[in-house]
Parts: C-alpha cells; structure tokens; sequence
C-alpha cells in the first residue's frame, strides 16, 4: 500500500489534506478554554468592560452671576521700598564684617567695625584736657555732664584774689583823700593811691576776663571730648532698618576712606511694584484699594496696595504710573523679579461664576461638563478672575445653567446619574 500512496498524484493530494486542516483547527479551539464564551460574556456585560460603563453618580451646580469690583491687570518690576549704601562716617582699618551676600539684618544688628585703638587714645585725651580745663576753674576734675561745668566768676580764686586788691587800693585812695582835703598829706600822695587804684580795678577786670575764657575753654574741651566718644561710636556700622545684603563691598583688613561703601542694604518688606495702566483702565483706581501680585515660577498670590499714583499721564504711551506695595514679611519675593498685578477698582460689573471645584484643566485647556440625556457633555470655557472658591467664565456658559461638580477624571459621553 505504500507503494500505492505515493503514486497518487497532486490533485488528489490537496483533496485529502483540507479535511485535516480543518479538524485539527477545530480541535485546537476546544484546548484553548472555551474562548468564544468567554466573548459572549464580555459581549453580555459582565467582564470588566461592563464595569467600566456603569453609570456615575454626580452632582450638579448652578451657573451664577455676581456682581464685582472690576480689575486691571498690569506687569511691572517689584523694587525694594529702600536701599542704602552702608559706610563709615570716620576713617579706619576695618576689623570686622559680620554680613555676606544675602544676609538678612534687623534693625540696629552691627554690621562692621573698624579698629577702635586710635579712637579710645583720643577720647582718653580730650578726657584729660577736660579735666585739666575743671581744675583750672577750681572744679573737681571729674564731671559727666555740662552741667557740671557750670560756675559763678565772683567765686573764683583768681577774681576774689582781683577783688581783694581792689578793695585795698579804693580804701587808700579814700584814705588820702581824706588826708589831702584836711591839708594833712600832699596831693602828690593821693595822685599815687588814685592810679594803684586804678591799677588794681584793671586787673580785677582782667581776672574776669581770664575766668571766662577759662569757662570757654572749658566748653571747648567738653565739645572736643563728646565728639571724640561720637567718633569711637562711629567706627561701628548698624542696619538702619530690616533687610537683606544685596552686594559686600569690602574686606577685612582694608583701610577705609570716610564715605567708602562696604555693603549695599535693601528693605525687603513691603516691596514696591510700578507698573504702568492703560488711560481707558485708570478711572477708578485710588489708593487704598487691593492688588494681587504672581510672580513667574511661584504659584501663590500675594497681596498689597495701592500706594501711589502719577498726577498725569505719560504723553507718549497714554499710560498712568502707579506703585504698589506688596506684603513681603516672610522674604519669599526678591527686588527685581518680574510681576504681574491685578489692581482692583472702584467701577463693577457683572460676572458669571461657578464653583472652582467644577472647572477642569487639562493640557492648558479649561472645560466643564453638564449633563444632557443621562450622558456627561463637555464643553470648552475661557476663564477670566480665579478665587478660592469660584471662578469667573467670560465665555461659554450663561447665568442659569447647571454644570457637573468635582468631575474629576470624567469623559464625554460618559453615562450619569444625577444625585439630589
């Protein structure tokens, strides 16, 4: 028979193999676990393709419309409210600098001092020269006030001394004036008593004299001994107010010039944000009212004031300049970052809003759903002022209609059910 089977030719060959490649198929889906049940199932609804077409509970919100203070939005560049370029008032070697690059300081923190030796030999100097000035007056030597300097001339040593001598030569005068007038002494002898008298009344007005400049002196050395403390005090730097290094200027060891700078210091609360508003969107700003700052790369808003406003408008670009001032206490702005302002006024308008939670975002485009025969629609919105709690729509809804709240992750088409 074998002989037989390979002398059958070709056509009679694909005759007998189809039947087998069809029954071996057959066999082979009886293996593989009842596949075309299993589609059936799926085909009836209860694989886990049905459980992802269940429908959804959601819960519906209205469309509202409020009335609020319109806004201009404007951008502009925040400044420190102040800066100083800090510097000796005395020239020295410098000892010290307790600050770098971006350090923060309060007000009244020492920020540099000079070498005090030279300063506390002049305050011991002008110390001695005062003491030395007391004594000559008949003070004691030490006295911590002005006050103490004070002093009647009369009871000065020096004067009493003066008066005494004048004293003398108006009783000899008067003596040989008596003498004379009687024809007991020559007039010759009261010519000589008259001139000591006179003698004695000049030198009694010198002593004054002497008395007060000695008093000038005196003052003199107490003005000199107040400056050299103030000179000693100088050689030590403070903030003048809360803030930040922006730039160190110098270095230990360097001799200092009267004036030279050694840090720039700028206050960083409140900055100050100029920005420049269309004339058309002036009307209504005043100072007082509110201001919420972003800045690029930082996703809080900060809030501020209006601080100040340009008299007159720019000619060339029509514009108002108007400054801010943007509450910083916490460091989180830096000057010089670029802003962007939302500037309230006095003028309102009309809005339409809905609850913040029901806007969805996603890839920059900013959509909401409603529902619409058992079935969640979406819809494109543009968005206008954004809060806590509820956003502006400036297009695409209307006050009245009812939006899906919190839809999360839901798609088009989507079937619902909406929740009393």
């Amino acid at each position: 028979m074998s002989r037989l089977f390979f002398r059958i030719n070709s056509s009679n060959t694909v005759s007998f193999f189809l039947p087998c490649l069809i029954f071996a198929a057959l066999l082979s889906g009886c293996k593989s676990g009842g596949a075309p049940n299993a589609v059936a199932k799926d085909a009836k609804g209860g694989g886990k393709g049905g459980e992802a077409n269940a429908p959804r509970n959601v819960r519906l919100v209205p469309v509202t419309e409020q009335t609020l203070n319109q806004t201009v939005t404007a951008t502009g560049t925040l400044a420190a409210d102040d800066q100083a370029a800090l510097s000796f008032r005395v020239a020295g070697r410098l000892a010290q600098l307790s600050v770098d690059l971006g350090t923060v300081v309060k007000k009244g923190q020492a920020i540099a001092r000079l070498d005090p030796l030279d300063f506390k030999q002049r305050v011991d100097t002008a110390d001695a020269a005062l003491q030395q000035a007391r004594v000559r007056l008949g003070l004691a030597p030490l006295g911590s006030k002005a006050e103490d300097d004070k002093i009647v001339a009369e009871n000065t040593s020096l004067v009493r001394q003066a008066r005494a001598v004048l004293d003398q030569a108006r009783r000899a005068r008067d003596r040989a004036s008596q003498l004379v007038s009687q024809g007991i002494q020559a007039q010759a002898e009261l010519d000589r008593t008259d001139s000591d008298f006179k003698v004695a009344e000049g030198k009694y007005q010198d002593a004054l004299e002497e008395v007060r400049n000695r008093q000038a002196v005196l003052v003199q050395r107490r003005s000199e001994l107040e400056l050299a403390k103030q000179q000693l005090e100088y050689t030590t730097v403070y903030a003048p107010y809360d803030g930040a290094i922006r730039e160190k200027k110098t270095s230990v060891g360097e001799y200092l010039a009267v004036g030279a700078p050694i840090a720039t210091l700028v206050r960083l609360h409140p900055l100050r944000l100029r920005v420049e508003v269309p004339e058309r969107e002036s009307f209504g700003i005043r100072p007082g009212l509110g201001v919420k700052v972003t800045v690029e790369g930082d996703t809080n808003t900060y809030s501020g004031r209006v601080a100040r406003l340009s008299p007159a408008f720019q000619e060339q670009s029509r514009t108002l300049i108007i400054e801010a001032e943007v509450d910083n206490q916490h460091a989180r702005l830096r000057p010089g970052s670029f802003a962007k302002a939302e500037l309230q006024t006095n003028a309102s308008k009309s809005v339409i809003t809905i609850p913040a939670s029901a806007l969805v975002t996603f890839a920059g485009i900013q959509k909401i759903f409603f529902v619409k025969d058992g079935k969640a629609i979406e819809r494109n919105v543009e968005v206008g002022r954004k809060e806590t709690a509820w956003v502006e729509i400036t297009e695409g809804l209307k006050a009245g209609e009812m939006v899906v709240d919190a839809p999360g992750n839901m798609v088009g088409g989507q079937s619902v059910i909406i929740q009393q």
